[in-house]
C-alpha cells in the first residue's frame, strides 16, 4: 500500500496559492494524509479517501481526454481508487485511464496538476463520502481511445472547449495550469 508520508511529500509543496478552491482541497487532503490511519482505503468513508485522476493531453497538447461517467452521467477525466499494487499515485491514475479508455500513454511519469475534494453520493452499502482527488497530467502516445463498461463514451476535447462538455471547474483549472 502506498505510504502517506510519500503522498504528503508530493502534496504539501504543490502551489495552489492562485486557486482558492484548490487551496481548500489541498488543506483537506493534507489533513487526511496526516490524521488518517488509512487514507488510501476505498472503504474509509469518514473523512474519505484518496483517489487519483489522469489529465491526459493529446499528442499536440491541444486536446484533453474525457470520458462519459456511467454512474454520474457527465463528462469527467478517467480515474479511480488506489490499489495495493500501484507503485505510485500517478500509477493509479495511469492504470485507471488505461482501464477506462484504452488510451496508450507515453512512458513519461505523471505530474501532479491539481487537487479536488468532492462528495460522492451513496451507492448500495457505501454512504455519502469524500474523494480527495489528486490530478496527474500525462501525455498520450497515440490518439487511439475506445469505450469501456465504465466509460461508454470517450472523446478528445479541445482545451478551449471544456465548457461545452460542462466539465467540473477543478478539471478546467488543472488543465490550464498544465497546458
Amino acid at each position: 500500500m502506498y505510504d502517506a508520508a510519500e503522498a504528503l511529500a508530493l502534496v504539501e509543496p504543490f502551489d495552489m496559492a492562485e486557486d482558492e478552491l484548490g487551496s481548500k482541497s489541498k488543506e483537506l487532503t493534507v489533513a487526511l494524509l496526516r490524521l488518517s490511519h488509512a487514507p488510501f482505503l476505498r472503504d474509509q468513508f469518514n473523512p474519505g479517501h484518496i483517489t487519483c485522476t489522469a489529465l491526459i493531453f493529446s499528442l499536440n497538447r491541444a486536446q484533453v481526454l474525457l470520458m462519459w461517467h456511467h454512474r454520474f452521467k457527465r463528462w469527467l477525466l478517467p480515474g479511480g481508487h488506489v490499489e495495493d499494487f500501484d507503485a505510485t499515485l500517478a500509477d493509479t491514475a495511469r492504470r485507471e485511464a488505461i482501464e477506462e479508455t484504452n488510451v496508450r500513454l507515453s512512458a513519461a511519469p505523471g505530474v501532479l496538476a491539481g487537487m479536488d475534494v468532492h462528495g460522492i453520493p451513496p451507492k448500495k452499502k457505501d454512504p455519502y463520502h469524500l474523494h480527495h482527488d489528486l490530478v496527474f497530467a500525462m501525455q498520450a502516445a497515440s490518439e487511439e481511445i475506445s469505450a469501456s463498461a465504465e466509460a461508454p463514451r470517450v472523446t478528445w476535447c479541445d482545451v478551449d472547449g471544456l465548457a461545452r462538455y460542462e466539465v467540473p471547474p477543478n478539471i478546467v483549472r488543472s488543465t490550464f495550469r498544465s497546458a
